[in-house]
């Protein structure tokens, strides 16, 4: 409880003067001025005691304001790291990102090279060849490659591993229109049908001789006309690679044959997918 202040002086006042004359104040009034002492005496004790309790509450109340600033400053700064390392992971990932969709364009251009000089490989063989029966000589499109299918009507006689002269002149057509294309394999598969070599026939116990022999000597003709020796690989078949059924003369007509395979080279290519 707190009193104005006039009422204060005046009890003070009269205490004063109770002191000093004491004769002239009734012990009544003394009375009741000692009273009234002591009650302001309490009030003061109390109110000191209340503002110390206010001011150890405002110290607190500051150290935990303190405290809350310094951690809420603590986790912006932390955000702010966070924020920065978002910001460089992803301009990190938006150039590797920008660098893989440079180098996917790369690999989209370089399959269209591929697939256009597939294309052209094959009009510059068809066009070379176009003087042969079409039972007998074939240019095809097939997984990405050339395959040139000779017939062995148009190459060899029966059993026979020497190419005749009008096989020859397709060879050497066929070697004339690759010569100096040095981006492009040459595989040459002979095929035979399921019919067992004679026995005693010189030099071959099975079909897989007849079909190496026959691959060989035409590798040996196409780089006698000019194709690179390291550039053409004779590979032989024998008869278990068929087109056709070996159950009627004319399938196993179809199945007697040589297949030269020509494939782009992919090294860039193969380079550009290793990358990705």
């Amino acid at each position: 409880m707190q009193f104005p202040v006039s009422r204060r002086l005046a009890a003070a006042s009269l205490l004063a003067v109770a002191l000093v004359a004491p004769g002239c104040v009734s012990q009544k009034k003394y009375t009741a001025l000692q009273s009234q002492n002591s009650e302001l005496t309490k009030s003061r004790d109390q109110l000191q005691v209340e503002k110390t309790a206010l001011q150890q509450d405002k110290a607190r109340t500051e150290e935990e304001l303190r405290q809350r600033l310094a951690s809420r400053s603590q986790q912006v700064n932390q955000l702010n790291q966070n924020l920065s390392g978002a910001e460089a992971q992803n301009t990190q990932l938006s150039a590797d990102l920008k660098d893989r969709e440079q180098r996917l364009a790369d690999l989209q251009k370089k399959l269209a090279e591929k697939d256009a000089a597939v294309q052209n490989l094959r009009k510059r063989v068809a066009d070379a060849l176009l003087g042969f029966n079409a039972q007998d000589l074939q240019v095809n499109l097939k997984n990405g490659k050339v395959y040139v299918s000779l017939s062995e009507q148009l190459l060899f006689k029966s059993g026979s591993t020497k190419v005749d002269p009008r096989g020859q002149d397709a060879l050497r057509k066929l070697a004339t229109a690759l010569k100096g294309n040095q981006d492009v394999n040459v595989l040459v598969e002979g095929h035979t049908d399921n019919v067992p070599i004679t026995k005693g026939t010189a030099g071959m116990r099975d079909n897989w001789d007849l079909s190496v022999l026959r691959a060989t000597e035409i590798t040996r003709l196409l780089t006698e006309a000019g194709m690179a020796p390291g550039q053409v690989t004779p590979s032989g078949r024998a008869e278990y690679v068929p087109v056709a059924q070996n159950d009627s003369p004319q399938n196993k007509a179809l199945n007697r044959r040589t297949e030269i395979i020509l494939t782009p080279k992919l090294d860039e290519l193969f380079q550009l997918l290793e990358q990705n």
